[in-house]
């Protein structure tokens, strides 16, 4: 059903669009105070100036159902196209969910030809099975294309209305601060500026310039929720407390502002807490975790796994927090998204669901001589030189006399049961990684040198067996490892230094 479409075609720019905004002497606009009885085209570009939602010079990807509110958008922006330097790209989304929506397509595509916006358009391959899947296809469609045409921005028609139903919707269902602050107006290259106005607006200004839109009729069935709201909840509320809607949209900018304020205070927090973080690991210090006071702990953790694709529920998030807390050295727990939380002495680490790591690849040196092998322990790889001479041990290497070696030699990982003579007498490895402090998943990335009777003579970057050193003038068997792809003047261990802090942990 086309609504108004006589008028589709008609770009207000043309007629009435006003003088080019007035500009700073940088040529960006300049912003002048918004009323509230201005028109919506006044305050919708006093409101992109005051917000940099969208700049002068940016290339902008439009989402363009047909409807009302998408229509409005993209006629506002074809209005500033021109006076504000904007490449604008209408994107189409046909998710083949109802007859009528090639029609819709079709309808996009006439008006975007009458506006001459470029239009991108694309049809769903496997019809979604419900909401949450069409919007994950449609959002997956826009980023394409914003990529595609090297956009700043994606730009859709979310107004306040929406942002009323949603925060409603989210009380209902039972949510936290962060579920109440809404729809943002920005995430990523996604904004919402029409997130200001209310439908009423929008409608009011599409009648006004003669604007022509499509109607969805599975917008006027009570079916799903969303809609219920939108037709019978929220209108009752605002006959029971009128000014409802607007009330509620106010409570998610007030959840909004404190959610700022939160991350102001995590962001000065974080440095001290985390102790190492990779894409796929977070280490955190406990002892500083635990000083926090217990809301603080909870939002810093949640903060983080949601770095690492997980976002526990509130039970989930209460067994972690208890986890930190009580947990013993060595153990772990999994949480939502894959994650592994886990607890190395005062360490927290947070872990991603690991790639399968490929099997260990183990070195054997069969004898005296010279010569240059890898070794893969864990996700751990090496380059290990050996080579036969003369003199002490020095800096970056091991050497052993060849009259204490009994060949072949094994580079590989420890095994439980290992033990090393020290000077003091001899320890189990398992002991000696307790002691300096190194946790279990580092342990099976640290090379272990053993002879063909099984003697540890060497753990790299740990400790060296208590046998006589090489001394000058006498042959000894120098090995020298390194990170496989160090940099040539890294040194022996390159970037498996050992870190005084862990006394001995392999990066």
């Amino acid at each position: 059903m086309v609504h108004r479409q006589g008028g589709a075609g008609r770009i207000a720019g043309q007629e009435g669009a006003g003088p080019e905004p007035a500009r700073t002497a940088a040529g960006r606009p300049s912003a002048p105070p918004r009323r509230r009885d201005a028109p919506l085209d006044e305050r919708f570009v006093a409101h992109l100036r005051e917000t940099g939602l969208i700049q002068p010079g940016q290339t902008v990807v439009v989402a363009a159902s047909g409807g009302a509110d998408s229509t409005v958008l993209l006629h506002l922006l074809v209005r500033l196209r021109e006076p504000w330097g904007l490449r604008l790209v209408a994107a189409h989304f046909d998710h083949a969910m109802r007859p009528s929506s090639v029609a819709d397509a079709d309808w996009v595509a006439g008006l975007c030809r009458a506006w001459e916006v470029p239009l991108e358009r694309d049809r769903a391959q496997d019809v979604p099975r419900n909401e949450e899947e069409a919007r994950a296809a449609r959002y997956r469609f826009l980023l394409e294309i914003a990529d595609r045409h090297g956009a700043d921005r994606v730009a859709t028609a979310h107004h306040a209305d929406d942002q009323a139903e949603t925060v409603l919707f989210r009380i209902a269902r039972g949510t936290g601060l962060r579920g109440l602050a809404g729809i943002p107006a920005r995430r990523g290259p996604f904004v919402r500026p029409l997130l200001p106005f209310w439908r009423r607006e929008i409608l009011d200004y599409a009648r006004r310039a003669g604007i022509g839109y499509r109607l969805d009729p599975t917008n006027l069935s009570v079916e799903p929720a969303r809609n219920r709201l939108r037709h019978e909840i929220l209108p009752r509320l605002e006959e029971i407390a009128p000014g409802a809607a607007r009330a509620i949209v106010r409570l998610a900018e007030h959840a909004r502002d404190a959610e700022e304020a939160w991350d102001s205070v995590l962001d000065r927090l974080e440095p001290e807490l985390v102790l190492e973080s990779r894409e796929d690991c977070i280490a955190l210090a406990r002892p500083v975790l635990l000083s926090y006071h217990p809301q603080l702990r909870v939002r810093m953790l949640r903060r983080l796994l949601r770095r690492l694709g997980s976002q526990p529920d509130r039970a989930g998030t209460r067994a972690a927090i208890e986890f930190i807390t009580c947990g013993a050295s060595g153990s772990h727990l999994r949480v939502a998204g894959g994650v592994r939380l886990e607890r190395e002495f005062d360490r927290i680490l947070l872990r991603r669901a690991p790639r399968e790591s490929p099997p260990d690849r183990t070195l054997i040196i069969s004898g005296p001589g010279q010569g240059m092998g890898d070794v893969t322990l864990g996700d751990g790889r090496y380059r290990v030189r050996w080579t036969v001479g003369e003199g002490a041990d020095e800096p970056g290497t091991v050497a052993f006399r060849l009259s204490d070696l009994r060949f072949p030699l094994h580079l590989r990982a420890w095994r439980p049961g290992d033990r090393i003579r020290l000077p003091y007498g001899t320890k189990k490895l398992k002991k000696l990684f307790a002691e300096r402090r190194v946790g279990r998943a580092e342990r099976a990335r640290i090379p272990v040198l053993a002879d063909s009777e099984g003697r540890i003579l060497w753990v790299a970057g740990i400790a060296r067996a208590s046998l006589p050193e090489a001394e000058p003038g006498r042959p000894h068997l120098r090995i020298a490892v390194t990170n496989a792809g160090a940099e040539p003047d890294a040194g022996w261990w390159g970037g498996v230094a050992r870190e005084g802090r862990s006394g001995g942990r392999l990066r």
